[in-house]
């Protein structure tokens, strides 16, 4: 199904911070956001989500079938990585791909408990997590954050050949060059004027 976005405007603690957005991602590919830090690319993906209302405009086409990825790593420090993806594959009724662990390096660290993993390996483990959920939307906000190069370029196989290739689609937030065959929304054309109020008047608690 095609994520389309009409004329969507989208608030942070109550302030509109980006407006007048539209775009189509279809089954098979991905978007790219780009924009300076504060611009709202984190509210822009949360607002996909549903995590938070628009303050106005259309979003079709995410629904349930949306996985949001922030850059926390979500993952509990007293389970083994293999029990990891194992509780987020039962969370979202699903079995874990074989392959899931090589996709991602995570073949010599399967019974590692989490938390003792590097930052980096805990990256990779929190991003595994997108192969076992069975959504077709992924929204991704700066995935790669403390992943070396051969890290990110395993993510960016992932996405391409076992996400994409298999008709999900993306919403990527990332300065990273990802190698994707993908547009790239420049947001700052979109920033709302200073002081424009948006949002309920819960944002303003």
């Amino acid at each position: 199904m095609t994520l389309r976005v009409r004329d969507l405007s989208v608030a942070r603690g109550g302030w509109t911070v980006l407006e007048g957005l539209s775009f189509d991602v279809a089954p098979g590919t991905a978007l790219i956001l780009r924009g300076p830090n504060g611009i709202g690319k984190t509210t822009l993906l949360r607002t996909l989500a549903g995590l938070q209302p628009p303050v106005s405009g259309e979003i079709e086409g995410a629904g349930d079938d949306v996985a949001y990825a922030s850059h926390s790593d979500g993952i509990k420090d007293a389970l083994t990585v293999e029990e990891s993806l194992a509780f987020w594959a039962r969370v979202y009724g699903q079995d874990v791909p074989a392959d899931i662990y090589d996709a991602f390096d995570l073949g010599d660290l399967r019974h590692r408990m989490a938390g003792t993993l590097s930052s980096g390996q805990k990256r990779r483990l929190g991003l595994a997590r997108l192969g076992v959920v069975g959504r077709r939307i992924l929204l991704l906000d700066e995935p790669t954050i403390s992943l070396d190069r051969q890290s990110v370029n395993l993510f960016a196989d992932f996405l391409r050949d076992r996400h994409l290739g298999q008709g999900g689609s993306a919403v990527i937030a990332t300065h990273i060059e990802l190698g994707l065959d993908a547009p790239v929304l420049e947001l700052a054309p979109f920033a709302a004027q200073a002081g424009a109020a948006g949002g309920s008047d819960e944002a303003f608690l």
